[in-house]
């Protein structure tokens, strides 16, 4: 089997179940070794969803993958600084992705749909947008710190298209925007350390939270919830079209070993061709190019 990550080190927080979950067994099936996060390492017995880090543990490696289960609460930043502490250690200072999609707010986000956000608690932003946003950026800011000493690496938020317009309820669409947002301004700092960062938008995935609520009809309640100015859609129809909880995983391993083609007006890539100059282009900068007219003069045939 392909191991196209295999020697990479990443973290997927909040991978007990859902989109976590299926984004850590493609990168543990790809030859990576995957630090998971969860609050509890075995499943609540009153907990309808199901789903531990152990479950996810044992399934990677039934996959042939390396896993690593970590206890961790994403809303206590020592618990957090603990994680990355122990990856560095165990790692020689070694990561190369992280992936932000730990997010505490799926049920509280269901038992209030349809409700005005002046009728909602107020303890929905913090609930939204604590794990969900706060916990993000710090989680990337201790990424950052590893990933540029060796000037290398990739860091994901998994966010959504409610980032764009609304969609659930108003702490929901802040938070999605502002995970936008943080990738775009933290690419913008981490460019010249050769880290990437970008937000990832999965469609509409059919978790186990999303089998919970078709089973007990709370998805009934999104419709009643689509604006007036906003097409109503076929729920039935786009559940049956929904994601696999993997899919997002197979995009993100395509991220994490994909090249950049060469360019053909790079003179950095022109003089690696030949080993007469390839001496010469470690010292010539990336962004010297031909200009587009010189290469259209080049080929004028008249």
């Amino acid at each position: 089997m392909d191991k196209p990550m295999s020697g990479k080190v990443c973290i997927v927080t909040g991978a007990t179940r859902g989109i976590g979950k299926g984004i850590a067994l493609q990168l543990g099936q790809a030859g990576a070794t995957v630090y998971i996060t969860g609050r509890t390492l075995t499943s609540p017995k009153d907990d309808p969803v199901g789903g531990s880090l152990t479950e996810t543990a044992e399934e990677i490696e039934k996959r042939e993958g390396k896993c690593i289960p970590v206890q961790c609460d994403h809303t206590k930043d020592g618990d957090i600084e603990e994680l990355f502490n122990r990856v560095s250690k165990e790692q020689d200072g070694c990561l190369d992705l992280l992936v932000n999609n730990a997010y505490a707010a799926v049920k509280a986000i269901a038992d209030n749909i349809g409700v005005p956000f002046w009728e909602q608690p107020i303890s929905m932003w913090d609930t939204v947008n604590n794990v969900g946003l706060r916990n993000n950026y710090l989680c990337s800011v201790h990424a950052a710190k590893l990933m540029t000493v060796r000037k290398s690496g990739l860091i994901v938020n998994i966010s959504s298209i409610g980032g764009l317009r609304y969609l659930f309820n108003v702490p929901y669409g802040v938070g999605k925007e502002a995970m936008d947002r943080m990738a775009a301004d933290c690419a913008v700092e981490l460019k010249k350390m050769n880290v990437s960062f970008v937000s990832l938008w999965p469609g509409l995935v059919k978790t186990e939270h999303m089998e919970h609520m078709i089973e007990t009809d709370v998805i009934k309640k999104f419709d009643k919830a689509v604006p007036e100015d906003m097409p109503k859609v076929d729920t039935g129809a786009m559940i049956e079209n929904a994601e696999t909880t993997e899919f997002a995983g197979k995009a993100i391993v395509a991220l994490s070993t994909g090249k950049d083609p060469q360019n053909i007006r790079q003179v950095k890539s022109i003089l690696k061709l030949s080993p007469s100059t390839r001496r010469l282009a470690s010292v010539v900068p990336g962004f010297i190019y031909i200009p587009k007219w010189m290469l259209a003069a080049a080929g004028n045939k008249f």
